[in-house]
């Protein structure tokens, strides 16, 4: 399965949005990570719900996909962008995220597995087990965003907010 940065190889201004993508996403899976490690029940969901809220929009504005960019296109391109968007079949893009759309996003992929949940109550080993889960959930989440972003610049052929014009 080809990463985000391997789909838009051949592209530098989708590389270099896909490389400032993974940036937030790193720092916000690490704040996951840190949530994961508190043995407070709940505190992960509550954690991970608002970072993904906060994560989606600002990767999306990297790749001109927010509601207000979207808005500022041409109703030909804007029509190329939502066939592009229900081609690759993504709830995220293009729309206000709501905790809904968020609460969809995570029960697709089980963001925090049973398994890790258990774990943050076995003392050190098993905090550092869910934190672990933690990030890889966050990173897991935010990189098949990352590729659904590439993929549907790619097919409706979207000029990045910061690429030159052509």
């Amino acid at each position: 399965m080809p990463s985000a940065i391997d789909l838009a190889r051949g592209h530098p201004a989708l590389t270099e949005a896909v490389q400032r993508g993974r940036k937030i996403l790193h720092r916000r899976a690490l704040v996951a990570a840190a949530a994961g490690a508190v043995p407070v029940p709940g505190l992960d969901w509550a954690v991970d719900a608002a970072l993904l809220s906060r994560m989606i929009p600002k990767i999306n504005a990297e790749f001109g996909l927010m509601p207000d960019q979207l808005d500022r296109l041409t109703p030909h391109e804007r029509e190329r962008v939502q066939k592009a968007v229900a081609l690759v079949g993504t709830v995220l893009i293009g729309k206000f995220i709501t905790r809904d759309l968020v609460l969809k996003a995570a029960k697709t992929v089980g963001l925090r597995l049973t398994a890790g949940q258990a774990a943050r109550y076995v003392p050190l080993a098993g905090q550092a087990v869910s934190a672990l889960v933690g990030y890889t959930a966050i990173r897991y989440l935010g990189e098949e965003h990352l590729k659904d972003c590439v993929r549907v610049a790619l097919k409706a052929d979207l000029r990045l907010p910061n690429q030159p014009s052509t």
